[in-house]
């Protein structure tokens, strides 16, 4: 299993849609994700800050970029992009985190 973290930025004010946007996530994208070897997956909020790091279990890269090809998660970026900073294909702009510690 692949450790993935990342961080995006909301617009301000845009803490409270985001949640509420995810509880619960659509169940057509919860399944994309589980058939695409997603496991173990949060997103955490800073407040005032605006920022969210988001922590997922993969089992692959590979499939973890397939997702991005899904019609779920297009429409998924497309609702959400709104509230948050996004690349020009309407995708979250992300920050990847290299682990640097680890304990089981």
């Amino acid at each position: 299993m692949i450790r993935k973290a990342f961080l995006m930025t909301l617009k301000p004010g845009n803490e409270d849609e985001y949640e509420r946007r995810h509880n619960p996530i659509w169940p057509e994208l919860q399944e994309v994700l589980k058939a695409h070897g997603v496991h173990n997956y949060s997103i955490f909020l800073e407040r005032g800050a605006n920022r969210l790091f988001a922590y997922a279990e993969i089992e692959s890269e590979e499939l973890w970029q397939t997702i991005a090809e899904t019609e779920s998660c297009r429409r998924w970026w497309s609702y959400m992009k709104e509230l948050m900073l996004t690349n020009s294909d309407s995708s979250p702009r992300t920050v990847d985190l290299d682990e640097v510690f680890h304990l089981d």
